[in-house]
């Protein structure tokens, strides 16, 4: 119960019974009072994918630290546009790390001491050493250890161990699968070939935000035995010709019912059965579910595609704001947040705090994989699964111990973009 404890602290500092210096992270402010008092001036502005930029994160920060954070939540390639080109825009990026690789070469962003994160120490592995346990094989493709760290304060280039400089504070995760309507296929699913089956002619779909919907793509051709991928995160232009010539020929057999790219698009292909299997996320398995229509989140045996999000700062922030921004950063991690976006079928980055914010049930189900002992229900409080549920791919460790590979930028990005965008429009 530290963190809650510490949370209460915390708190009750920000509204002004403050009696220390001490609780901002790294603090170079002498008096708290003034710390305090000033804070409910701040504004931090921050962007981000609607993953993660939620109404109810800004509610609870005002409630919590006092300060006004405010969200636009905006689709990956807007974001990446945005934290490469507009530095003077935001405060705070909320972005996936295979982003960074595209965001972090302009300079936009500072790096973050992580001195300053008060449960640094408790983050997973994977975002550290990019293994799980020791035993973990790495995934392929942009893992978020990979350009996760840099050599100092003014470090311009990925470092590939910690040096105590991050550039981006881990947030958000999940392990991504096929969505499937088990009432409507009938049949066990247990292989990605099964996008392509024809038996799901029509009835298929695939995401279409390139960057993501090509890693799909790449899962199905190589469990088809179609293709040997050196990386699927970073293909080469013959894989890319490749991947892109199968997923061609299938779209032209009539193989998608249709492309999306936005949640709700994902949801409604799924909830009107006019798709029975496509490319989907988490949340939009829980709205599914929540409408009471069988949708699962089928664990296959080739593994899943992986991706990871986190906090950056901008280089233009610093002073009174900078404290705040890295107190924000710290209240993420201490274990509300973590609850929340747990409920809605992700990972926090500090598991064991978000625990303090959940049901026991909640986290067996959630985080162990355990029979759930009472009706599970989503972040807004409506049921999405009934007691003696199991989560689909089960336990934190079975889940995430299986990433194939992770979201990625290649080398090639701009030639896969363009094969990318002739698939769509063939």
């Amino acid at each position: 119960m530290t963190m809650t404890k510490t949370g209460v602290s915390r708190r009750s500092l920000l509204k002004g019974a403050a009696a220390t210096a001490t609780f901002a992270a790294g603090s170079t402010i002498g008096a708290p009072m003034i710390w305090a008092q000033n804070i409910k001036d701040v504004t931090l502005r921050q962007f981000g994918t609607g993953v993660s930029n939620l109404n109810e994160v800004a509610q609870k920060v005002k409630e919590d630290l006092g300060f006004t954070l405010e969200m636009t939540a905006l689709d990956s390639d807007s974001v990446t546009q945005r934290a490469a080109t507009q530095p003077n825009s935001f405060d705070i990026a909320d972005i996936e790390y295979w982003i960074c690789k595209k965001v972090w070469p302009s300079g936009n962003l500072q790096p973050m001491d992580v001195s300053k994160i008060k449960n640094y120490d408790k983050i997973v592995g994977i975002f550290k050493s990019g293994k799980l346990t020791p035993g973990s094989v790495i995934a392929q493709g942009t893992a978020p250890h990979t350009v996760g760290f840099v050599d100092g304060p003014d470090g311009t280039t990925f470092a590939d161990h910690e040096t105590g400089w991050m550039t981006l504070i881990p947030t958000i995760y999940n392990a991504d699968t096929l969505g499937i309507r088990p009432d409507l296929i009938g049949r066990p699913i247990s292989s990605w070939t099964e996008l392509l089956n024809p038996e799901f002619k029509g009835k298929a779909s695939i995401l279409d935000i390139s960057s993501i919907g090509i890693m799909d793509a790449a899962m199905v051709c190589e469990a088809m035995g179609e293709i040997s991928y050196g990386d699927k995160g970073n293909m080469t232009r013959e894989e890319i010709d490749k991947t892109m010539a199968i997923f061609t020929e299938a779209k032209k057999a009539g193989q998608f019912r249709a492309f999306w790219k936005s949640f709700d698009e994902s949801v409604n292909l799924m909830a009107s059965g006019e798709v029975v299997i496509q490319s989907m996320w988490s949340p939009a398995i829980t709205a599914v579910k929540t409408k009471g229509i069988p949708c699962v989140y089928q664990p296959l045996k080739e593994g899943y595609r992986s991706w990871g999000g986190g906090i950056g700062l901008s280089k233009n922030l610093s002073g009174l704001e900078l404290e705040a921004a890295y107190e924000y950063i710290n209240w993420y991690l201490s274990g509300w947040v973590g609850g929340f976006l747990m409920r809605q079928g992700y990972y926090s980055a500090v598991p064991e705090t978000s625990k303090e914010f959940m049901t026991a049930d909640e986290w067996g189900y959630w985080f162990e994989g355990k029979p759930a002992q009472e009706d599970i229900v989503n972040p807004q409080g409506q049921v999405m699964e009934k007691a003696g549920a199991t989560r689909d791919g089960g336990s934190f460790e079975e889940r995430m111990g299986h990433v194939a590979c992770w979201n990625s930028v290649m080398d090639e990005n701009q030639y896969m973009v363009r094969k990318w965008n002739e698939f769509i429009a063939a």
